[in-house]
């Protein structure tokens, strides 16, 4: 659940361990900031019964002074939190992490999916969303990035790995050209530095709108599938340059 200014949200996990039900507390979303635009979720971590992440984001002090779009920058706090007592196990936390203007970063959400990096070691995911506001030139962007525990504190190992985009330009009537662009990860059977290859595959499609007498006429088109390898260097898995997110 995706909370705005304040508002809490809640995960309650029932699982079975040894043929008994177990019934976890609820997982409560970070508190935020009353009247301070942001953004703040909480969800069980299914690879590992009794912790659950949460993460919140908001608008920082000197960006939210007499500022009714909610622009500026946005810090990132992450924990992985005990299910039953609500203990913190570890954190991280990055100041200005995203930027919020004429593309307004519209919030994130956590990802469970089985990022297995070596047999001892899952990540887990943070996907952040933007938003364009023009309607003749619409724009959006998602990003991906990792995280890993390292003993109390979490630890980025992937980082604004763009995950899907669309945008186009068109005369808001009906001529115009779109694009959209999406990315899945897998698990490679190699390695580097001990950790496991990541292969990127990404799906590129688009479509050109034409006047036709009275009809607005769609072609659309896509494109072969592209493989991307990344590979971890020692402290990071390398996005090149065309993947990466960057700050608007």
């Amino acid at each position: 659940m995706t909370s705005r200014y304040g508002a809490l949200g809640c995960w309650v996990m029932i699982g079975l361990s040894l043929g008994t039900t177990h019934v976890y507390a609820q997982c409560a979303a970070p508190e935020l900031k009353d009247g301070v635009a942001g953004y703040s979720e909480c969800k069980a971590w299914p690879a590992y019964p009794g912790v659950s992440i949460t993460a919140s984001s908001q608008l920082e002090a000197h960006s939210a002074t007499e500022n009714p779009y909610d622009e500026g920058t946005y810090d990132l706090r992450l924990a992985l939190v005990a299910s039953e007592g609500g203990a913190a196990l570890a954190t991280y936390s990055q100041a200005s992490s995203f930027n919020s203007d004429a593309i307004s970063f519209n919030g994130l959400s956590i990802d469970t999916a089985r990022y297995s990096l070596t047999p001892q070691l899952r990540a887990f995911g943070i996907r952040a969303a933007f938003r364009g506001s023009s309607r003749a030139n619409p724009f959006g962007e998602a990003w991906l990035s990792l995280y890993v525990k390292e003993g109390n504190t979490l630890r980025p190992v992937l980082e604004s790995l763009v995950v899907e985009s669309y945008g186009g330009e068109w005369d808001t009537n009906c001529e115009g050209e779109f694009h959209e662009t999406k990315r899945t990860l897998q698990m490679a059977k190699s390695s580097s530095h001990g950790y496991t290859d990541l292969i990127v595959k990404t799906q590129s499609s688009g479509s050109t709108n034409v006047r036709k007498g009275e009809e607005c006429v769609s072609v659309s088109r896509a494109e072969k599938p592209a493989v991307t390898t990344l590979r971890y260097d020692g402290k990071q898995y390398v996005v090149p340059e065309d993947l990466k997110g960057r700050s608007f």
